[in-house]
């Protein structure tokens, strides 16, 4: 293009001037020299700007939309193509991004990864994976979203703000909710369904800096409530099962520490939240669409009673991608699937410890001397749903084991999978806050665990 245009432009550099041309009007003749002239300046304009989009195109690696015709994209490729360092800088930059956002999905895989060497892959790797789990998980993360983008968490918000008035009597209303959620739908749906709901609240009414606080707390009443309950958590679930434990036994033996958890979790309520007043910064929200919430609702509701086993699970997993998929298909961009592979890796992870028979001896061997602390020490190394269903077989009595399971749900990361849940929805929240969470999280569940084990021993030595 620009050769076409220096080409015009010579050509009326060498059409003789008006004046040299017999019976030509000098008027004319200016004219033509000041269209050659406006010619000149144009290409030169035209030529400097081709130059400059070029440079741009190569420099953005020929992917940007600068692109202006052919000529140009043939002259960026070039260029483009022979920048690969720029590329891989970008994929590093990408690959360390993730790996920052997803620090315990990393370990996890790496865990999982380890114990493929020691037990190698087969078909029973597929019974490891509790589908019914991901499912629910991933239907509930659906809904929520769903939710979030009607502004339902917002609105609730305002609400239990506008009840309680003061930021301690509003985070004690958020964690006993959680306390008693958890006993009902389980640990891991209950924060599924209200941590979002103190993220609103604090974030709302400027607050933020006593999240980590608040979701510790909100684990720790998620992860302790449900023991009173067999169907709390899936641990109680299995041994109330395997033991046949009766209804009356299972919650007197439990009840003293679901009640010792409580004031532990109340005492720390006063001493975190001061009571000062608190009220939504910004303009209360509209009403929330009433079809919609309704419609949202019902299939969450579905999903409950999958984890109750009213209902299948895949049968709630299939109301809630029809219903998003006509309603609200930006619900499943915002699922949190490295979540979901995080919960994969460590099905993995202690679905393979449980096949090592070292383990299985190692244990077996502990049990006899002091059921409660190796099953509670157990449950911080592989979680306490695997602790359940590898010390089971060894157990003499079920108190200790369950007790031991329970009260072993605090403490590390991984001694219970609900923990993940919390920690991957505060760094959603708070990127790069990883650090003091769980600097803040260890000292506090240390101290549940330190007193839990303590009323734990001196109620089967009263037994």
């Amino acid at each position: 293009m620009t050769d076409s245009v220096s080409r015009e432009t010579h050509t009326l550099s060498e059409t003789p001037s008006a004046p040299a041309v017999a019976g030509a009007d000098p008027k004319r003749g200016a004219r033509a020299v000041t269209a050659t002239r406006t010619v000149e300046e144009t290409s030169e304009t035209v030529s400097e700007t081709l130059t400059e989009t070029t440079d741009t195109v190569a420099l953005t690696g020929g992917t940007g939309d600068t692109c202006v015709g052919g000529a140009v994209a043939d002259a960026a490729a070039p260029s483009a193509a022979g920048n690969p360092p720029r590329r891989a800088h970008r994929v590093l930059t990408a690959a360390l991004g993730f790996a920052r956002h997803n620090v315990v999905l990393l370990v996890a895989f790496a865990a999982a990864l380890v114990t493929t060497f020691l037990v190698p892959p087969d078909q029973t790797y597929l019974s490891y994976i509790d589908f019914s789990t991901l499912s629910c998980l991933f239907s509930t993360l659906a809904v929520v979203a769903a939710l979030r983008h009607i502004r339902f968490f917002t609105v609730l918000a305002e609400r239990i703000v506008a009840l309680t008035g003061s930021l301690r009597a509003c985070m004690l209303a958020l964690t006993y909710i959680t306390f008693i959620g958890s006993m009902l739908i389980a640990n891991d749906m209950a924060l599924l369904t209200f941590l979002p709901l103190s993220c609103y609240v604090l974030t709302s009414t400027g607050e933020e800096r006593h999240m980590a606080f608040a979701f510790i707390l909100q684990n720790a009443a998620a992860n302790l409530g449900g023991m009173l309950t067999p169907f709390g958590n899936p641990q109680n679930l299995y041994l109330y099962g395997y033991f046949r434990i009766p209804t009356g036994a299972f919650t007197l033996t439990m009840l003293p520490p679901f009640l010792v958890a409580m004031a532990i979790i109340t005492v720390l309520c006063f001493v975190f939240f001061p009571r000062e007043p608190i009220r939504v910064r910004e303009r209360p929200s509209a009403p929330l669409p009433r079809v919609r919430t309704g419609v949202y609702l019902g299939v969450f509701l579905l999903v409950i009673l999958s984890v109750f086993r009213l209902l299948p699970y895949y049968a709630a997993l299939a109301a809630v991608v029809l219903t998003l998929l006509i309603a609200d298909r930006r619900a499943f961009r915002d699922v949190d699937y490295p979540l979901l592979l995080t919960f994969v890796c460590f099905f993995i992870f202690s679905g393979n410890m449980v096949r090592i028979p070292a383990v299985g001896h190692f244990f077996s061997s502990l049990l006899s001397r002091n059921a409660l602390l190796v099953s509670m020490l157990s449950c911080q190394v592989i979680s306490n749903v695997p602790t359940a269903i590898l010390l089971a077989g060894f157990a003499p009595h079920w108190r200790p084991l369950l007790l031991g399971v329970n009260i072993g749900g605090v403490g590390t990361l991984i001694s219970s999978m609900a923990s993940l849940i919390t920690l991957r929805t505060y760094l959603h929240a708070n990127p790069g806050g990883a650090g003091r969470y769980l600097l803040r999280f260890t000292w506090v569940n240390a101290l549940f665990l330190a007193v839990l084990f303590g009323v734990c021993t001196l109620q089967l030595h009263l037994l």
